[in-house]
């Protein structure tokens, strides 16, 4: 599966401590989503973010060290963006601001996930993967 990752994830130490099998596919932007510091880093609605594309099917091992099951972060799949040999969508994580002490407002009512899907749904947010320069 190809990840879109931001702050601590675009770091090949940190993702090698928590996956045993990973490649970095290249920089990509994600459009539509902006980052956001609190105690994590997260996303907002509007803007953009730059970060990399991450390919793993050590899934399960992300959505441990994002705490998925806790609520803590929902990971989401959007359009991806990039040459035909890669998959249509990738994954992006987005943490829940209240619980992260982000400046961060997610419209709507119910639950955070809830919420992300439907901003998601409604707004062209995608991954764009990077061309990188033939050296």
């Amino acid at each position: 599966m190809d990840v879109f990752v931001y702050g601590t994830l675009t770091e090949p130490e940190r993702v090698a401590e928590v996956l045993d099998s990973f490649v970095f596919v290249g920089p990509a932007t994600l459009t539509g989503l902006s980052l956001v510091e609190g105690r994590y880093p997260t996303l907002a609605p509007g803007g953009e973010t730059a970060g990399r594309l991450l390919r793993t099917e050590a899934v399960d091992a992300l959505d441990a060290y994002e705490n998925v099951d806790d609520g803590l972060y929902v990971r989401e799949r959007v359009p991806l963006d990039a040459p035909a040999d890669h998959p249509d969508t990738a994954a992006v994580y987005v943490g829940d601001p209240d619980r992260l002490d982000a400046d961060a407002t997610w419209p709507g009512s119910g639950p955070f996930a809830d919420r992300v899907r439907s901003v998601l749904d409604e707004r062209d947010v995608r991954v764009r993967l990077t061309p990188t320069d033939p050296v």
